[in-house]
């Protein structure tokens, strides 16, 4: 019983420090990949790379994966995912 109470103390730490991380990786690839567009549309270019609509398309689509990153790691902070459901009855 004292080495489960030990590996859940230990995941419960995972989690929190994983949050935190997501709540960093998260606004950091939006802004990458906004920065990337910036320097890489350009109407005169040729290639793909320099279509706006890609980075549109691109954009659109990784933002709200990000912001539920980001979600996502708010809860792991809180503590909110320390104690998991293991049956139906604990869900309400």
């Amino acid at each position: 019983m004292k080495t489960l109470k030990i590996k859940t103390i230990y995941m419960n730490s995972i989690k929190r420090a994983l949050g935190i991380v997501w709540l960093v990786l998260a606004p950091a690839v939006i802004y990458f990949l906004v920065d990337r567009a910036i320097v890489h549309i350009d109407p005169a270019g040729k290639k793909d790379i320099n279509n706006p609509v890609i980075w549109i398309i691109i954009i659109g689509i990784f933002t709200p994966i990000a912001i539920g990153l980001m979600i996502f790691g708010w809860y792991a902070i809180k503590g909110e995912y320390d104690h998991l459901p293991e049956s139906s009855e604990e869900l309400s």
